[in-house]
């Protein structure tokens, strides 16, 4: 059935290999053509037939390249605009990200080959490497888990895994049927391909109808603030005022809202030096009967400390008769996951000299706590998530309890422009709200805002570029998802028996 394919060129197995996974950005948002890796990972599978290490981590790498090349195009946006780099130079920069991203890949295939020669395992080792390998890329240099595969099946039937076993697990489970395909394309072991594939589906069904929360029956009304201010004049002090200003007018007829939230560094001052104006919110927003959250960069000018940190201001519970903000008060989130360049500088001793690029304002912040206590704004319990650090379950997992009401994300987009960067967060945001069965607030600068439900689905949003107030009603939900109590342990114990095996075979040989 296959000869066909074997009988082309090493090279031109490569073009193709290369073409098919430059279609994989069309899987993910605001495409969801998720049909597409159930064809692209079985024709990388398919790459692996002469059992050669080298062959196979060749296959790897290019795939990789496609895959991140066009998938993560968006990032060349803020290279390209905000770096004062030439258009070589930024193309170039570009290539090396594309690059680095398609060792894991590569790491993945080299590693199935090299030790599980034999197809008639890789029903469960190729997942296992797979896993392996976009572990180390979710932790490595700060970790970048972007465009992992189990986001292109948030609106495939797959999706109903992910309160069990997370994003991570979709993933595994793609890889599974990626084999199981290719065997039955293959015409290997074929009873065995489509029993896999019928226990696949049987539990994928049984897992439409299974729910893993109750409501509560409160419900809170949420105003969602996005200012759309431009990119370039967020840093420039003589916007500074007319920025403040821009988002209190647009807050000015929503008191009424149990919450209000304001992005990533809305107000844009440091903390210390802009204590009068945030008392003066404290106070406003305490007399109106209601809570702001917001982002602010907090400069601690005597420990020379810097976070991207998000603040309450107003009322703390629903009881409270006036404002709780003080300086610097412990019910505040400062950001743990910092994004490379854009928040902190590896070398930067060498680097920053060398290009605009990499002396940005604002890149050299201080790392939060991994797990913090909940945001406690107008008698709610809000797990805070500043921009990029959605794509980190783990982190989100270790800091909800029984008592999170929902999951809040602040984030600025405008460096990615009219891409597909922030639909691909918001689809993230989606999958965190589908793992943990809790709402998710999404306030962004200039899109896309929106507030997603306990089963991961749009309530409402914004569009982009536009200043406006997304104002909407969540419902309070109750309840531990599998994924929430197991997180991805029962991934890692199958693998740690499916290694143990491998060993076991190998030593029997």
């Amino acid at each position: 059935m296959l000869h066909w394919f074997y009988s082309l060129p090493q090279r031109v197995r490569w073009g193709l290999i290369l073409l098919a996974s430059l279609l994989n950005t069309f899987a993910y948002a605001p495409h969801d053509l998720v049909f597409i890796p159930f064809v692209t990972l079985p024709l990388l599978l398919l790459m692996l037939k002469d059992n050669s290490v080298k062959t196979a981590a060749i296959s790897g790498f290019i795939y990789g390249i496609g895959w991140f090349g066009a998938g993560i195009s968006w990032v060349h946006v803020s290279i390209d605009k905000f770096g004062g780099l030439p258009l070589v130079a930024s193309l170039g920069l570009m290539a090396l990200l594309v690059l680095y991203l398609a060792l894991y890949p590569a790491l993945c295939t080299a590693l199935l080959v090299k030790f599980s020669p034999s197809p008639r395992h890789w029903w469960f080792t190729f997942p296992i490497f797979w896993l392996i390998s976009e572990w180390l890329r979710s932790i490595m240099l700060t970790g970048f888990p972007w465009l992992s595969l189990g986001y292109s099946q948030f609106e495939s039937p797959l999706a109903a895994f992910a309160p069990v076993i997370g994003e991570v697990g979709i993933t595994f489970v793609l890889c599974i049927i990626a084999v199981l395909c290719k065997q039955l394309l293959q015409r290997q072991y074929t009873k065995g391909s489509v029993a896999g594939l019928t226990a696949i589906a049987i539990v994928t069904v049984i897992l439409q109808f299974t729910s893993w929360y109750e409501y509560t029956g409160e419900k809170k009304t949420v105003a969602l603030v996005q200012g759309n201010i431009k990119q370039e004049m967020r840093w420039t002090p003589e916007n500074d005022a007319p920025t403040l200003l821009k988002y209190r007018d647009l807050t000015r007829l929503h008191y009424d809202a149990d919450l209000v939230i304001w992005p990533e560094a809305a107000i844009p001052a440091f903390e210390p030096l802009a204590t009068g104006e945030l008392h003066n919110l404290d106070k406003a927003f305490a007399m109106n009967g209601t809570t702001l959250i917001s982002g602010i960069v907090d400069y601690n000018f005597e420990s020379g400390t810097i976070f991207n940190t998000l603040i309450v201001l107003g009322l703390k519970e629903q009881d409270d008769t006036q404002g709780h903000y003080r300086y610097p008060h412990a019910n505040r989130y400062n950001k743990h996951h910092l994004l490379p360049i854009g928040e902190v500088v590896p070398f930067e001793d060498i680097l920053r000299p060398l290009a605009p690029i990499f002396d940005l304002p604002m890149s050299s912040f201080n790392r939060g706590d991994v797990v913090q206590t909940n945001l406690r704004a107008n008698g709610m319990n809000v797990v805070p998530a500043i921009c990029y650090e959605i794509i980190f379950p783990r982190q989100i997992r270790q800091n909800i309890n029984n008592q999170s009401d929902f999951i809040l994300t602040v984030s600025n987009d405008a460096w990615f422009g009219r891409s597909a960067g922030p639909f691909q967060h918001l689809q993230i945001a989606q999958m965190r709200a589908l793992e943990f069965a809790r709402p998710v607030l999404r306030a962004t600068n200039n899109g896309v805002t929106a507030v997603i439900d306990e089963k991961g689905q749009i309530s409402s949003k914004l569009p982009q570029f536009v200043a406006g107030v997304l104002k909407s009603e969540i419902k309070l939900v109750q309840g531990q998802t599998p994924y929430l109590r197991f997180g991805d342990w029962p991934l890692w114990l199958f693998s740690l028996v499916g290694v143990g095996f491998l060993i076991h075979r190998r030593r029997a040989e």
